[in-house]
């Protein structure tokens, strides 16, 4: 089968590579359909973060389930399902509180391991029955899914749910102001998601024109295009001098995180999904201005079955618009080149038809 396969920074590959089967009892193998580039994944392409040469990639994914192993109990071949950047057992009291992405006997996706990534033909998913997201309805149904609908449940895989997971634990509520750091399609989808939860304001910080008019179309009210103090200027000015009741942090970097910490009122939460990169939280700030600091990675399975799901496939929610250059296989290297200059928000790639 063939699989992107990370060689160099800035070099991913096409290569011939075999097809996974279950290793264990607990396992699936799913035929990919459709499946994407994530903002993360720049950051070992660019060389910022390790990673070893000749190693599978990517950790989201959709598509047909292939062959399932003895133990797997939720789904059988020809199911379709959502398939979260993380795989997690289910049953411990990680997972059942919600926080299956740091499950202690999980792991993630693009971690490099044989099998286990999803820029490719089939994947291999571990602990499939506390992992995967089943689409109600099977093959039949899946094979009435319009191209927009395939995109917009391919964000459930990560995207959505990591924008959700920002404003859930940022405890978004009606009628609340809500400050989006980071016009990525994670801090995009984040707008959908504090709309969704009620927010009456919603200010996205965003420098790229095209980013900010999907962030209006998404629900943004007002657009702070500046950076670090002017930024931060701006978004009291809009508030009165108080800041914003939620802020969602969705960039991981040293200048976003002390934005996100600027803007927020005393006593507001920062939701943080971006994946830290030398930032520091100053404690005794946060200590004496009442600030709370949570989240990290997104618990994909819990907002999916939830609320997320239902909210895409009844049309409430059309997030796979962050989705702005489509690619196959053959042509990842593009699809990561776009997305490293900036001329795409996020690439999908349409692996299989269903």
């Amino acid at each position: 089968m063939k699989a992107a396969i990370f060689k160099e920074q800035g070099h991913i590959a096409v290569e011939e590579v075999a097809k996974p089967k279950p290793t264990n009892p607990d396992e699936l193998v799913m035929r990919v359909v459709r499946a994407c580039v994530c903002g993360s994944d720049l950051w070992w392409y660019r060389g910022i973060s390790p990673r070893t040469a000749n190693t599978s990639v990517g950790h989201e994914a959709i598509g047909i389930v292939d062959q399932v192993g003895t133990n797997v109990h939720s789904v059988v071949p020809g199911d379709f399902i959502i398939v979260p950047f993380a795989f997690s057992c289910g049953t411990c009291p990680v997972c059942q509180a919600g926080f299956e992405a740091t499950c202690p006997n999980g792991g993630f996706f693009d971690a490099g391991d044989p099998g286990l990534g999803a820029q490719a033909e089939y994947m291999r998913v571990p602990q499939a029955d506390g992992t995967v997201v089943v689409v109600p309805g099977g093959l039949e149904r899946a094979q009435t899914f319009s191209d927009e609908m395939l995109a917009n449940l391919l964000t459930l895989s990560d995207v959505m749910a990591t924008g959700y997971h920002a404003a859930a634990t940022a405890e978004v509520k009606a009628g609340d102001t809500v400050a989006v750091v980071g016009d990525g399609a994670v801090g995009l989808c984040a707008i959908i998601a504090a709309q969704l939860r009620g927010a009456k304001r919603i200010i996205a910080l965003s420098g790229h024109e095209d980013r900010q008019k999907m962030a209006v179309k998404f629900g943004a009210t007002d657009i702070v295009a500046s950076r670090g103090q002017e930024a931060v200027d701006e978004v009291k000015a809009l508030t009165a001098g108080w800041g914003a009741d939620a802020v969602l942090e969705c960039v991981g970097s040293h200048e976003s995180t002390a934005t996100a910490l600027s803007i927020a009122r005393n006593g507001a939460i920062v939701g943080r999904v971006g994946v830290p990169h030398g930032e520091q939280v100053d404690a005794e700030e946060t200590f004496f201005r009442n600030l709370g600091l949570r989240g990290g990675p997104a618990s994909v399975r819990t907002w999916d079955r939830k609320i997320l799901l239902d909210a895409v496939l009844d049309g409430s929610i059309n997030p796979g618009q962050v989705f702005t250059a489509e690619y196959d296989l053959d042509h990842i290297a593009q699809a990561y080149d776009a997305m490293d200059q900036r001329r795409t928000i996020k690439s999908l790639i349409r692996v299989s038809d269903i």
